[in-house]
């Protein structure tokens, strides 16, 4: 059976969306001060790291596994990004991170909503 369009739209958006995480976790600020340390840096740098893989593995799950699952995780994980994202541009503006975060939301939610319609429908297990 071939893979419907919508999944594999769905599948390159949320790839570039997750490319567009790690150049934002390569791009952020990372100069130690009085509140946050080397460790504390590195730890959160790990951290984001281990994040963006794992969100990769649940796009390759959904695409490739036929899970419905994987898809209802990324969303919740689109609704918490957005929420922290509306924080640090509340207390820092508008950074160059920060700014790449908002294409990286726009292409999960565009890639969440091929997930959903069209031939992607019935491609997914319940």
């Amino acid at each position: 059976m071939s893979v419907p369009s919508n999944v594999r739209r769905f599948e390159a958006l949320l790839y570039a969306s997750l490319m567009l995480d790690a150049l934002s976790v390569a791009v952020q600020d990372r100069t130690p001060n009085a509140e946050v340390t080397e460790q504390m840096i590195m730890t959160a740098t790990l951290l984001a790291g281990g994040m963006i893989l794992l969100l990769v593995y649940f796009v390759w799950l959904a695409a490739h596994w036929r899970k419905s699952w994987p898809r209802f995780v990324l969303a919740a994980a689109l609704v918490l990004s957005v929420i922290s994202l509306g924080q640090i541009i509340g207390e820092k503006g508008l950074e160059l991170d920060s700014a790449i975060e908002i294409v990286s939301c726009a292409l999960t939610t565009m890639g969440l909503y091929f997930s959903f319609s069209g031939d992607a429908r019935g491609w997914f297990n319940a």
